[in-house]
């Protein structure tokens, strides 16, 4: 697993091993969605939601995101996040890790006032349903900046589409081999 573009494109990262049950984004699967996401990333607030390794928030601060908000749940996946992290030694701005559930994080940030450009879910396939949940209540609450964008990373025949609520809209749907990743926007410009 490594930065696939940036700053520190090619760095290696540590991968979750034998012992954790993480499914990192694939690097070609990632390296094609940050090229979707391109010019939007430079400065951007990147909130990474169901981080795993926090490769997709590295990849961000690789490629200039401002800042990354990294949501994971269990403490081992945290205590691999923050080694990854601390690796690249950045300033604590830049980089900030929640031990919560993803649902209870989106709530303490949107009461924080926090907002973000851009946001990656990246759940366990077999709970893809509840990255979506998230997706949506970041733009419910606001957390989503005008014009902001939300990449959900799903199993290939996920059915986003049927189950995305109407105000939300597919952007850009990239499949790629057993996954996929849905690029969602609000229509309320």
């Amino acid at each position: 697993m490594r930065i696939t573009g940036g700053e520190w494109r090619s760095r290696r990262l540590l991968g979750p091993g034998k012992t954790l049950h993480i499914r990192p984004t694939p690097d070609a699967m990632r390296e094609r969605a940050f090229a979707v996401l391109g010019d939007r990333v430079p400065d951007a607030r990147f909130l990474d939601l169901f981080a795993g390794t926090g490769v997709n928030g590295l990849e961000a601060l690789s490629r200039g995101a401002r800042s990354v908000v990294f949501v994971e749940r269990h403490r081992a996946a945290a205590k691999l996040i923050s080694k990854n992290i601390d690796s690249f030694d950045l300033p604590p701005d830049r980089a900030e890790l929640m031990v919560r559930v993803a649902d209870a994080a989106v709530g303490q940030l949107a009461r924080s006032g926090r907002a973000f450009d851009i946001a990656w879910a990246d759940p366990p396939f077999e709970i893809w349903n509840e990255g979506l949940e998230a997706v949506e209540k970041l733009f419910e609450s606001g957390l989503m900046s005008k014009g902001s964008i939300a990449c959900l990373e799903c199993p290939e025949k996920a059915d986003v589409a049927s189950a995305l609520t109407p105000n939300l809209e597919i952007v850009r749907d990239l499949a790629g081999g057993a996954s996929r990743v849905v690029m969602i926007q609000s229509t309320q410009r």
